[in-house]
């Protein structure tokens, strides 16, 4: 009994060694990997920033020359206006005029109108004339979040996988699992056109009625399906709350084509 015991302290002691140098590893690559990303993360925001003051930059310049072209013209008429004016009152001076060769004198200069302007053609959208440009950067703004988070998922399970001690049984209840809970949200773009997403897209309800108009290259037109906006990688666990007849889980690639019988490649139901 001694002698285990002695064996006991002398594999602990053993292990204790062991483990004393991974602290220090642990903490100086995590300290490590904090700094590298927060360097890629500031590279990150100095590019949108960048970006930014380019856009704004454009669109300045490009107000800044319409403006200029607006005024160029407003002037040109206004010009015009006024030597309209002024021979509309001469003529009608003259035309009171007693002294015949007088007029007879004037009549043929004022006659002679010059060239009226050539007018471009003007597209008045009053409020609307960089909405595009809105548009197309709320655009932008969307692709980065959704890229953005479906790269974070896969950080996170790297940081996740991080795991100095022996590798741990099989999780086997749900406390277990919920170490690789992985949260799911619906994409509208995929969605069928009567299915209702609701609750920030985790909920998805079968309706009687068209829910969108018009049915994208990516969404489901024949059956009542939907696909969620993260990539799945590594070990994942998500849980599903259903009422109803049937609701059916399954894991897809993101191409998956969206016609045919309805079977998505691998089904968990």
């Amino acid at each position: 009994m001694a002698q285990q015991v002695k064996n006991r302290i002398q594999s602990r002691e053993e292990e204790v060694k062991l483990l004393q140098p991974e602290v220090e590893a642990i903490s100086h690559s995590a300290d490590k990997a904090v700094k590298n990303s927060e360097e890629t993360f500031n590279e990150l925001i100095s590019l949108v920033e960048q970006e930014s003051s380019d856009v704004k930059q454009q669109i300045r310049s490009q107000q800044k020359a319409e403006v200029s072209r607006v005024n160029e013209l407003l002037e040109k008429l206004e010009q015009e206006i006024s030597e309209l004016r002024r021979k509309d009152a001469e003529l009608e001076r003259l035309s009171h005029s007693e002294d015949h060769i007088q007029f007879l004198l004037s009549c043929p200069s004022l006659s002679i109108l010059s060239d009226s302007l050539e007018l471009p053609s003007i597209n008045i959208r009053p409020l609307r004339y960089f909405e595009d440009v809105t548009v197309a950067v709320s655009e932008v703004r969307d692709k980065l979040e959704d890229v953005l988070k479906e790269e974070r998922i896969k950080i996170s399970q790297r940081v996740t996988d991080v795991d100095v001690l022996l590798p741990q049984t099989e999780p086997r209840t749900r406390g277990q699992f919920l170490r690789y809970l992985h949260e799911i949200t619906l994409d509208a773009k995929t969605a069928n056109t009567r299915l209702l997403l609701s609750e920030g897209h985790k909920k998805a309800t079968v309706t009687l009625e068209d829910q969108v108009d018009s049915s994208g290259p990516e969404r489901f037109p024949e059956f009542y399906q939907v696909m969620n906006r993260e990539s799945l990688t590594g070990r994942c666990y998500w849980e599903v709350e259903m009422c109803g007849l049937q609701v059916s889980v399954a894991i897809a690639y993101k191409n998956i084509s969206r016609t045919g019988d309805g079977k998505l490649p691998w089904f968990l139901d």
